[in-house]
């Protein structure tokens, strides 16, 4: 008798629990689905979410393919940015329907940049750069100093002065390289053995001057840490 109570109880707690399971409606899926090929993330390019305007009756769809309405955000709503293609942008704000992340067509919003459609694809290319940069252990002229110290960590010294022209900053970062190594020693039967290890080497030093926060001035102070390929230059940073 027990046990078919323990198998009664089991079964109702198994149906309770997927009763209570919430399926999401096809609005909710358009709100969490990945990014359509051809779009790219806004969100996190800026110090601050980019803020626009809508400027009339907006539709919002679930992709960038702009099919489909979900339903619409009334003129004047204010809207933040979370990605881009080259006519819509993705999201999020508060529609007539209630919240809701989806695309909008770009001249349904404003912005007090005008070219901000513009100016977003460039800092996107400008991001992929740095980070392709920063993986590399490299530096570039445009890069800032966060920048500069994410790719090269921590600098060995660092200077700073303030004159009429604005602040100047220089930074001097001790660059390494793994130097393979072999050493001679006797297994554990006595036979003589060799072992490639890598050894951090210091191979040179690098100084990167900083004009108003940003690099204008890369010199190799001892060896050669650039390698010979010589400075890369990047635009440096977009202010919104």
């Amino acid at each position: 008798m027990k046990a078919i109570r323990l198998i009664f109880l089991t079964l109702f707690v198994t149906q309770a629990a997927q009763a209570q399971v919430v399926t999401p409606s096809p609005r909710n899926k358009s709100s969490l689905q990945t990014l359509d090929p051809g779009t790219f993330s806004v969100e996190g390019m800026t110090p601050k979410p980019v803020v626009v305007k809508v400027q009339l009756e907006a539709p919002v769809y679930p992709s960038s393919k702009l099919q489909g309405a979900l339903g619409s955000f009334a003129p004047g709503t204010l809207v933040t940015l979370i990605a881009m293609s080259d006519t819509a942008y993705r999201v999020r704000g508060r529609a007539r329907h209630g919240d809701v992340a989806g695309w909008v067509r770009q001249t349904d919003v404003i912005s007090p940049d005008p070219n901000l459609a513009t100016n977003l694809k460039k800092l996107h290319e400008r991001t992929k750069k740095v980070e392709e940069l920063i993986q590399n252990h490299q530096v570039a002229l445009g890069m800032t100093s966060q920048e500069v110290k994410a790719s090269l960590g921590k600098p060995s010294r660092s200077s700073a002065k303030v004159n009429a022209q604005g602040k100047e900053e220089k930074l001097e970062f001790s660059i390494y390289d793994s130097v393979p190594q072999t050493t001679t020693g006797r297994d554990a039967f006595g036979n003589l053995v060799q072992t490639v290890v890598y050894v951090k080497v210091e191979v040179g030093t690098l100084s990167v001057s900083f004009k108003d926060g940003v690099v204008s001035e890369i010199e190799e102070t001892k060896g050669n840490p650039l390698g010979g390929g010589g400075v890369q230059i990047i635009p440096p940073p977009f202010v919104f």
